[in-house]
């Protein structure tokens, strides 16, 4: 029987309760009575994934790191470097236990991984190929670590989805990397909010506007798929374009406020001033009106463009005042928070290993599944020139995906032209 691809069938299981689960996870966790390490592995060693994995040495007095996978050996070999260094106190970290036997390389590299003796993987490559690697770690029962956007196409946004579903059945945990849901002020200012602080909710802004990003240039010798790869920012199939890999995080935080995603959006973006072709075939901006239930609008804006002005957040207002999910509010119930903020990116590696000694599986798949999908909807909208309904997008043959990963040809698809595309 054919999946019923609905916002109903993403929200009946009651997306936004998760968020609320592990706010009281602190900083840091505790080790098992018995001493017994929590053994990770890492898949994709650029800049994000040797973070990640920093970032869960900090998080756990007990973790090792014993295996590293990534499609480029210089990647895996410089990842390796850098975690040698790490120290805790005087020492050299103890945690990081990668021998070279144990730094895969290649397509398959992650698959390798999977069959070392491992308790969570991090999934840190370009996210064309999460829902792949998602689907394989789960298969694997191995508990996850799943970085933001999880997709680039509403076929990987399907896989995932199922494949979080199948996580929870097994009893895995499976935390994202929308650090935000982890963020102190983030959940106590968004508790305030969904229990009335501004009133009823009228609609809201969310924007991620800032200057331009790096991009190698091509050697010889490179293939277009290594190209590609080494650009991934760049390629619609790698990234989902600028507004899916990065703006989907204020669009995880409206969702979360909404409790819902959109119904449908319209909008528009262009390629203005990243025109060369080393940058691929994605835009430099975005503007999008999501419509949510209740006939709240919510707008998006996005931008990667040098000597423009910089912006990101997020604002909400309501019939009783308006807030920034971040820490405040204004109107009938003034407030500012004031708490200690640990490091998000700390504490969502330690909520994700609390869950796992605890014994309580967390599950955060539903959740960035609909978020990337939100921010696919509106770079829709925006490629099309149309209006976008979430249903039938969902339910789309869309998929970026290329005919085969291998080394070699690889065309790059014509930059979306609106009422064209």
């Amino acid at each position: 029987m054919k999946k019923d691809w609905t916002r109903r069938e993403f929200l009946k299981a009651g997306s936004v309760a998760v968020a609320g689960a592990l706010a009281g996870v602190p900083g840091r966790v505790l080790a098992d009575e018995d001493g017994r390490p929590i053994r990770i592995g890492l898949v994709g060693c650029g800049s994000r994934g040797t973070g990640a994995v920093e970032d869960a040495l900090a998080a756990d007095p007990n973790v090792h790191v014993v295996a590293l996978a990534d499609l480029f050996v210089d990647r895996a070999r410089s990842c390796l470097r850098y975690l040698r260094t790490l120290r805790l106190g005087r020492e050299l970290h103890p945690g990081v236990r990668v021998h070279e036997d144990r730094c895969f390389v290649g397509f398959e590299a992650y698959r390798r991984l999977l069959d070392v003796p491992l308790d969570v993987v991090l999934l840190a490559t370009p996210p064309g190929f999460r829902p792949i690697h998602f689907e394989a770690a789960v298969a694997a029962e191995k508990h996850v670590f799943i970085e933001k956007p999880v997709a680039v196409d509403p076929a990987g946004v399907r896989r995932v989805y199922l494949a979080g579903e199948k996580a929870r059945e097994r009893g895995l945990s499976v935390v994202a990397g929308t650090q935000r849901r982890h963020h102190s002020g983030y959940l106590e200012t968004v508790r305030r909010i969904r229990e009335g602080a501004i009133g009823r909710i009228l609609g809201a802004r969310c924007f991620w506007n800032q200057g331009g990003l790096w991009h190698r240039k091509r050697e010889a010798g490179w293939s277009d798929m290594e190209w590609q790869v080494r650009n991934w920012l760049y390629f619609d199939w790698l990234s989902g374009d600028h507004i899916v890999e990065q703006h989907v995080h204020n669009l995880d935080v409206v969702n979360w406020v909404l409790g819902s995603v959109p119904l449908r959006a319209v909008g528009s973006g262009g390629r203005e001033v990243r025109t060369d072709p080393v940058f691929g075939n994605i835009y430099d901006h975005f503007a999008v009106d999501f419509e949510y239930p209740g006939g709240i609008h919510v707008l998006s804006m996005c931008r990667q463009m040098e000597g423009t002005d910089g912006a990101v957040g997020e604002l909400v207002t309501g019939t009783e005042g308006r807030a920034d999910p971040g820490g405040w509010i204004d109107g009938a119930r003034p407030w500012r928070f004031e708490g200690e903020v640990p490091n998000p990116y700390v504490a969502e590696h330690a909520a994700l290993l609390a869950s796992i000694r605890r014994g309580e599986p967390a599950n955060e798949a539903r959740q960035v599944a609909e978020a990337t999908m939100t921010a696919i909807l509106g770079r829709h909208a925006a490629y099309t020139g149309e209006v976008v309904e979430w249903d039938a997008l969902l339910a789309s043959d869309l998929d970026f995906s290329p005919p085969r990963y291998e080394f070699g040809d690889l065309p790059v698809r014509s930059v979306p032209i609106p009422g064209r595309s």
